[in-house]
């Protein structure tokens, strides 16, 4: 097997067998991931780097929006809305190729990247 294909298989394999808590982190951790690739493909002028960038970082936005049970707990319905803004301001990054909506979509994520990976060690302590 080429190192290609058994990283592929390797990634594959993390998903497959990650909790539903590690997997939410790790969609986090691409999101950002992909906003800090947007925003130097922007700097550098590479249009198509970032187009791919900003489509996949709102991919895995679309896909949060929809996973989360917006009648789970209180704090639900403002996180859908904070989806939707990042939606918007991601569409609008790619029209105009602007590095501030980027920018501002990442300064969003982070915080909420580390709350979800702090929550999701919690609870494997917890339930060890």
């Amino acid at each position: 097997m080429s190192t290609a294909s058994l990283r592929s298989r390797y990634l594959g394999d993390s998903v497959a067998t990650a909790s539903p808590q590690r997997i939410l982190v790790m969609l986090y951790d691409r999101l950002v991931l992909d906003l800090e690739r947007a925003e130097m493909a922007l700097d550098t002028g590479d249009r198509t780097e970032a187009a791919a960038q900003i489509q996949h970082a709102q991919d895995i936005v679309f896909e949060l929006r929809e996973s989360l049970r917006v009648d789970a707990w209180e704090g639900g319905p403002r996180l859908a809305a904070l989806y939707t803004w990042m939606i918007t301001e991601l569409v609008q990054a790619g029209v105009k190729r602007d590095r501030n909506r980027v920018t501002s979509c990442r300064q969003i994520a982070e915080p909420l990247r580390d709350a979800w990976r702090q929550a999701a060690a919690t609870l494997a302590t917890s339930s060890a």
